[in-house]
């Protein structure tokens, strides 16, 4: 990173932006021609996980090429300056690279949905079968990681 004073390197402030997130924007890749989207999340133990439908775009790609990156950013606020080229922006973000896979199981799908839900409310649930196995949970095993902060 370029600017030394903003790189987060401590991975337990990385995973308190990570926990305070309400989006995570995936970015998927094939045929050279990248795509993101922004999509609700849950985070333990160095994975993500994400609910989607079982056929899309997403899952295309994710059976074509495994590789990711992924960003999320809390507390942003331009922050105005008299001259407006001496504006700036404060914020915190992280970004990092993994590798994707879809969770076939219904009970690994469950403990990832849970997972979710805790990120939002707090709190797990109980899922009807036939609701998990009418989605897909893809999980990413995050193999690098990076924050930056700026006007903290």
């Amino acid at each position: 990173m370029r600017r030394k004073e903003k790189e987060i390197l401590d991975r337990e402030e990385m995973e308190s932006i990570i926990s305070k997130a309400d989006v995570c924007r995936l970015g998927l890749s094939v045929d050279n021609i990248p795509y993101i989207v922004p999509l609700n999340f849950g985070y333990r133990d160095s994975c993500l996980y994400f609910h989607t439908p079982k056929v899309g775009k997403k899952m295309d790609m994710i059976k074509t090429n495994s590789r990711v990156c992924f960003e999320m950013d809390i507390d942003h606020e331009v922050v105005r300056a008299e001259n407006p080229c001496d504006s700036s922006m404060k914020f915190r973000s992280v970004i990092g690279y993994g590798r994707a896979s879809l969770l076939d199981e219904i009970e690994e799908k469950r403990r990832a949905l849970d997972i979710i839900v805790e990120h939002y409310s707090g709190q797990v649930n109980e899922y009807k079968e036939k609701m998990v196995d009418h989605l897909s949970v893809i999980k990413v095993q995050v193999e690098s990681m990076t924050g930056k902060k700026s006007g903290y």
